[in-house]
């Protein structure tokens, strides 16, 4: 990694603007210049807060098996970056975890992506990151921007958050996982394979 690309995560790992966090800041990412893949997620839950990894849980495990990648290349950050729209723990409201604040963005996220200079496709989890990443499928509900995947694919593709809280949309959904993932999992093959000599 390049050094002002190293200064750059160095001054995000060490952000404090958001001091009046439930659990505190604790920005969690993974990246490096050199990754090929995004992963744009909402922000940290509990679990990601407490272990400092992202996507560690029951929801990583489910990522990881769409992707068709195991643990160690997914880990490996010149294969995929992992940028939620905010990078810390936002803390838990009525019903879940409470959205990202807008700050997290608004500072890092333009600069962090002219720094990928590889990058071959952006994966979208959840509203906020496709309303940031996607703005023209802002007023379309998750399930119609999953739906219409063929139209940016292959260099963006929006997917529904891989948390057990969806297993009812998945089943209610038997295209996603029949269509939508055998393509996903040849591609990011075709991507992380060594290159040819």
């Amino acid at each position: 990694m390049a050094k002002s690309c190293s200064a750059l995560i160095n001054s995000i790992r060490a952000c404090e603007r958001c001091a009046d966090l439930p659990l505190g800041p604790k920005p969690i990412l993974q990246f490096s210049s050199e990754a090929k893949i995004l992963i744009a997620g909402q922000a940290p839950g509990r679990i990601t807060h407490e272990k400092g990894i992202p996507f560690d849980d029951a929801s990583g495990k489910r990522l990881r098996d769409w992707l068709g990648v195991e643990t160690q290349s997914f880990y490996n950050p010149n294969h995929f970056a992992i940028l939620p729209m905010a990078f810390c723990f936002p803390g838990t409201g009525k019903q879940g975890d409470l959205p990202p604040p807008p700050i997290c963005a608004e500072q890092w996220r333009q600069t962090l992506l002219n720094e990928l200079v590889k990058l071959q496709l952006i994966i979208v989890l959840g509203r906020y990151a496709i309303d940031w990443h996607c703005p023209d499928l802002k007023k379309k509900s998750v399930t119609s921007a999953v739906a219409q995947w063929r139209n940016t694919w292959p260099k963006l593709l929006v997917l529904p958050h891989p948390s057990p809280r969806n297993n009812r949309w998945l089943k209610n959904n038997p295209w996603f996982e029949a269509e939508l993932l055998p393509e996903l999992k040849k591609h990011i093959q075709s991507q992380l394979a060594p290159a040819k000599k």
